[in-house]
């Protein structure tokens, strides 16, 4: 089923904990975490849009390829580019680097998510997941006069917005190992992905 949402993925940090690699392009199960996340998006989406201030390494993928507005790098410079180059009224971001996202997951903040909502976000006991949520095209003015004023938090531009919580027990009922969240930074992180999959505790989209 696809959804009035536009699904954007970020790829423009700069990965200093894995020394400048494009964590894009490294492969979890011998699949690349793009190819990973390009396989959820494709089913849920009608739309995809990638950031990136390196276009040119992201021809191969079916997606509309945009950069950065703000001369910043932070997430909040990504969220705002994909608002901004959105055509649906609602945008789902994750980042490059989640080898595990479930369409599950996507699926059912995009159930939960309603017209007057600003945001719809995971909460787990680790905190909120700004990079794996749903917002609304009307964060893109408030995404804009933060990045203006030089203050790069995504929940700062974002707490005095419409937020919808989605409870850990919620999103555990379709992730039960909340893998969907799992963040490739690290060499290291990539062997414990590969360990999770070799485990069976991660499975395919």
């Amino acid at each position: 089923m696809k959804h009035s949402c536009s699904g954007v993925i970020l790829a423009g940090g700069l990965s200093t904990r894995y020394g400048g690699v494009n964590k894009a392009f490294l492969r979890v199960g011998g699949v690349r975490i793009l190819d990973r996340l390009f396989a959820v998006y494709r089913q849920v989406f009608d739309e995809i849009i990638l950031v990136t201030n390196n276009p040119i390494e992201f021809l191969e993928w079916d997606a509309l390829i945009v950069s950065d507005i703000f001369p910043f790098r932070s997430s909040l410079t990504g969220v705002h580019a994909g608002l901004f180059y959105a055509n649906h009224p609602f945008a789902f971001f994750s980042a490059c680097d989640t080898p595990f996202l479930k369409k599950e997951v996507v699926e059912t903040l995009l159930e939960l998510t309603d017209p007057a909502d600003d945001l719809v976000i995971p909460q787990t006991s680790k905190g909120l997941e700004p990079l794996c949520a749903a917002y609304s095209k009307r964060c893109l003015k408030v995404a804009e006069d933060h990045l203006r004023a030089n203050k790069l938090k995504i929940q700062l531009a974002l707490q005095k917005g419409r937020i919808k919580k989605i409870p850990e027990e919620r999103l555990r009922e379709k992730d039960p190992e909340l893998v969907s969240f799992f963040n490739v930074n690290t060499p290291e992180d990539l062997a414990r992905a590969e360990q999770m999959l070799a485990a069976g505790s991660a499975t395919e989209g």
